[in-house]
């Protein structure tokens, strides 16, 4: 169950990511909007990081959470915000994926 907390909080850390990207593009009152977005998604993300944090191992969980946010975000502008996928991001993406997996297979 902490893993599936974990995985929720680090798609919390995308969401408030992609506020910040839309908060970005937006004028007037919609910029309130995505920041009041940002500061919900980011409230989230932190209290389901800590409630992993309390059964998991920190360096791990962190290392996992972030990982989560990085990839995510990435995907989120290349897709969403029409970011460059060239080769060597999506290589390096894949060798991110990776090591999450990899701290996922040797942590308890």
């Amino acid at each position: 169950m902490n893993w599936i907390i974990l995985i929720i909080a680090g798609l919390f850390e995308v969401a408030f990511a992609f506020c910040l990207g839309k908060a970005k593009e937006t004028t007037g009152n919609d910029t309130y909007f995505w920041y009041g977005g940002f500061l919900v998604a980011l409230t989230i993300s932190m209290s389901l990081l800590i409630k992993a944090t309390q059964n998991l191992p920190i360096g791990t969980a962190y290392a996992v959470w972030t990982g989560i946010g990085a990839v995510g975000t990435v995907l989120v502008g290349i897709f969403i915000f029409k970011e460059p996928a060239t080769f060597w991001r999506m290589f390096f993406i894949v060798t991110l994926i990776g090591s999450i997996i990899g701290l996922k297979a040797v942590s308890h």
